[in-house]
């Protein structure tokens, strides 16, 4: 298949250059049904695949993937990853040619993953207009559920409450919006009533598993949260969320295995997934696979040059295996990135400054993380920095006389 989006410019530049593209193709132009807009509200938005070759136009692709909800709760119906994978799904191997249009300036700041690569948009060819002018884009049609991604929690709840009793009572995606608006409210009882009404109109939809693993989370129920985005990777293996997501909780569960054999498979659909690739990394160090972590690690700050924990988990793969100077440049390169200036990373840097001779600069780094923590904090590092030096002590590549600055910084602590 073919899909194109066009953005930039203004909106009827967009939508002829769109067209223009869709021409060459010689099929007959049908418009995307239902619109863009209503793709949070409606279950299938992918038309069957045609008897013929066909050319199907999304006009303002932007409008589907509204961004209004507390980051971490954002309903998986409103993102462009898993909604823009059903579509490759279904017309991946037929000769079906789908183009879009949409604003960059909307798309950017509600679908950034457009612009990395992420997910689908690996397969998605951007084409941009010089410009960008928002004021030239029509509003969302006038319409309470249209526009509630842009109302706050509590005055949305009211709004999608009011549709799940009405028309959108036998509208399995009306409840996921509810259940996921109460997420964001923090209040688990009455959204997992609404999953399950969800369930009970649509039990082989993976969205509806996918927002219950969610829930389970927030109520740090990790076996139970892995049941449900196993469910929903079972129903559409190319979900890549969920299969992350189910990654993420049986690595947290001590299943290491399982875990590496979900990640994989989300990074065959992701594969500039960093925060997968993160995951995987962390895994193979936990299990010993240094080389393999190393590279993974490698794999994630090249994608993701800003991402600060990429540094320091590929820092703690290089140390581990012995590579000293490696592990403290990487550290380094993370530290210079981290607004938090982490204290646990930055008494890693300090212990891979001693192991490569810097023994007098990693003691007065330490003496500036302990003076930033709470005594609890203080006590955690102390130990863990404590039991690394007595380790690098028995290694001929590290100078003894090194760690005893460190050493005497961490003895002092412990009195």
């Amino acid at each position: 298949m073919l899909f194109h989006c066009v953005v930039g410019g203004r909106r009827t530049e967009r939508e002829a250059a769109a067209r223009a593209r869709l021409s060459r193709s010689g099929c007959a132009i049908v418009q995307a049904l239902p619109s863009p807009a209503d793709w949070p509200f409606t279950r299938s938005i992918v038309p069957a695949i045609p008897a013929t070759p066909a050319a199907i136009l999304i006009d303002d692709l932007h409008l589907a993937f509204p961004a209004g909800q507390t980051s971490g709760t954002r309903l998986v119906l409103t993102q462009s990853t898993y909604q823009l994978q059903r579509w490759l799904d279904r017309y991946g191997a037929s000769q079906t040619a789908v183009v879009a249009h949409a604003s960059k300036a909307i798309l950017a700041r509600a679908a950034p993953e457009a612009f990395a690569g992420r997910g689908p948009w690996s397969r998605i060819t951007i084409e941009e207009i010089p410009g960008d002018d928002e004021a030239a884009i029509p509003p969302i049609a006038d319409s309470a559920l249209q526009s509630v991604f842009s109302r706050p929690p509590a005055e949305r709840l009211d709004i999608l409450r009011r549709a799940s009793t009405d028309a959108g009572h036998a509208n399995p995606a009306v409840h996921l919006a509810v259940a996921s608006t109460l997420m964001e409210l923090d209040d688990l009882q009455p959204a997992q009533e609404a999953l399950e009404q969800a369930i009970e109109i649509a039990p082989d939809w993976e969205a509806v598993w996918f927002e219950y693993g969610k829930l389970w989370l927030r109520a740090d129920d990790l076996e139970r949260a892995a049941e449900r985005f196993a469910e929903a990777g079972r129903l559409m293996p190319t979900f890549s969320a969920a299969l992350s997501n189910l990654g993420a909780a049986l690595a947290e569960t001590e299943r290491p295995e399982e875990a590496t054999a979900a990640l994989e498979q989300a990074l065959r659909s992701d594969p500039r997934g960093h925060p997968i690739l993160n995951n995987l990394a962390v895994i193979h160090r936990e299990q010993g696979r240094l080389d393999e972590a190393i590279a993974a690690g490698r794999r994630v700050i090249a994608l993701a040059p800003a991402f600060v924990f990429g540094y320091y988990n590929l820092a703690h793969a290089l140390f581990l295996s012995g590579r000293f100077a490696e592990a403290r440049d990487t550290y380094e390169a993370g530290h210079l990135r981290d607004p938090q200036k982490n204290p646990v990373q930055a008494a890693r840097l300090a212990v891979a400054r001693a192991a490569t001779g810097e023994g007098t600069r990693a003691a007065a780094e330490m003496r500036d993380v302990f003076s930033r923590v709470p005594a609890d904090v203080r006590d955690r590092i102390a130990e863990e920095t404590a039991a690394t030096l007595d380790a690098l002590r028995s290694l001929a590549q590290v100078t003894a006389s090194d760690l005893e600055p460190l050493r005497a910084v961490i003895e002092r602590t412990e009195k």
